[in-house]
């Protein structure tokens, strides 16, 4: 399907009312964390949200409509801004802010998705840019309410680059190319990429307007699953990229990456964790409230006489695969729970981070994306055993999207590498 020009969203003007968890003094909006009880009223807001995407998840699935409506949601509820960086300054701090995200996902996992990806790039101006440039960033981000997608990808193993040149002008620069694009290729305010200079070399960080002249968006079609986390293609062509707009560089190996912007892979891939877990966590309680309200299928090995004539409650087999799903996520729970208390820890650090704790935290969400991806992938295969209700088995194809570009070997050699070794830049590098 041909390229079409992409538009400027109305990121200018909210589409929605602001709710009652986000404050505004001046230009930009206040947290609600800075109040006692803004941490759990945000909370509670995303559950209602998660509430409201839950009650038309199905049709919406089927569908396979661009996110308009549902970017529409968050937008209304406040959620876009509430990780603002840094955490204290326009938003929650990170730990609220993947439990907004996990909260967002059991219900509807492209929407958590797209989530999760807009609150890590938001942080990239952090990562990749000097502190003056990242805070005018972040108080626009929070005024206009701009949606983040895009991708900032780490170098891969043979040294090779992103698919993105810029070609320097005598203020700013071209850019050109094409980049695969994982959510809101269609409703994003901001895209934010890496590119090769073509002179120097260097790769620098640059964010680009969706609706500038050379801006070319293709939406995916039909996928299997995360069918409405609008992914898709961005190609730029002679793009415009003035010298603001250029966050900073980015380091090509691990050893000339300060420790702060070593976190940024991994706080990004941590926040996707928090949406397997919320598949894992959906799947599970959609297959329980349908198991509750019918007679369960016979289970396999488990035909005879009076096996199937159980009420759900007192099938032991049933009892036996429901106590298995359960700890199964309650384990991952745990892990992704310490990765992201670590994580936050790390993050408020900021430039006093210790040159060897990167490593440290890209070991534990390594090890949380091994647990969840498992976890999240068995349960989501499992409950379509133990109950049938329309469309669940749509957490199956979300899982299996999510997780299929994330191989666990990879993982597990990483946290191997680390365990084994103590080597003190993993976090830098993601295979």
């Amino acid at each position: 399907m041909p390229a079409t020009p992409a538009t400027a969203t109305a990121s200018a003007t909210p589409t929605g009312p602001v709710t009652d968890t986000r404050l505004h003094t001046g230009t930009g909006p206040q947290p609600a964390g800075h109040h006692d009880g803004g941490h759990a009223a945000l909370l509670r807001t995303a559950r209602e949200v998660a509430d409201d995407l839950a009650a038309d998840a199905v049709p919406r699935d089927r569908a396979g409509l661009p996110p308009a409506d549902e970017t529409a949601r968050l937008r209304e509820a406040g959620l876009l801004t509430a990780l603002v960086p840094p955490g204290g300054a326009y938003g929650v701090d990170w730990r609220t802010g993947c439990a907004i995200v996990r909260e967002i996902a059991t219900a509807d996992s492209s929407v958590g998705e797209l989530l999760a990806r807009h609150y890590a790039h938001t942080w990239n101006g952090r990562f990749y840019g000097t502190a003056h440039r990242a805070t005018t960033l972040e108080r626009d981000t929070a005024r206009r309410q701009w949606l983040w997608a895009g991708g900032v990808h780490s170098p891969a193993p043979d040294g090779s680059g992103p698919g993105l040149t810029l070609t320097p002008l005598d203020s700013g620069y071209l850019l050109n190319g094409r980049l695969p694009v994982d959510t809101a290729v269609t409703v994003a305010d901001q895209f934010v990429v890496d590119a090769v200079c073509a002179v120097t070399g260097d790769l620098l960080v640059v964010r680009v307007r969706p609706g500038r002249p050379g801006v070319f968006v293709e939406p995916a079609r039909d996928r299997l699953g995360q069918r409405l986390a609008g992914a898709g293609t961005v190609a730029f062509d002679r793009v415009t990229v003035a010298p603001a707009q250029v966050l900073g560089p980015r380091p090509y190996d691990a050893e000339s990456t300060a420790p702060f912007t070593a976190l940024a892979d991994p706080a990004l891939r941590l926040s996707l964790c928090h949406v397997g877990l919320g598949i894992a966590e959906g799947a599970l309680a959609e297959a329980r409230d349908t198991s509750r309200s019918v007679m369960p299928p016979r289970l396999p090995g488990t035909a005879g006489p009076g096996a199937h004539d159980r009420l759900p409650a007192k099938d032991p087999d049933l009892l036996l695969a429901y106590g298995e799903l359960a700890s199964a996520a309650q384990t991952a729970a745990v892990v992704v729970e310490r990765a992201t208390e670590t994580m936050a820890r790390a993050l408020e650090a900021g430039p006093h981070l210790d040159v060897d704790e990167p490593a440290d935290v890209a070991a534990l969400v390594a090890t949380a994306e091994t647990v969840t991806a498992r976890a999240a992938l068995h349960i989501t295969t499992r409950v379509l055993e133990l109950a049938d209700a329309p469309g669940l088995d749509r957490f199956w194809r979300n899982a299996r999207v999510l997780t299929a570009h994330r191989p666990t070997a990879h993982r597990l050699r990483d946290i191997g590498e680390h365990y084994l070794n103590g080597t003190h830049r993993l976090a830098a590098v993601s295979r």
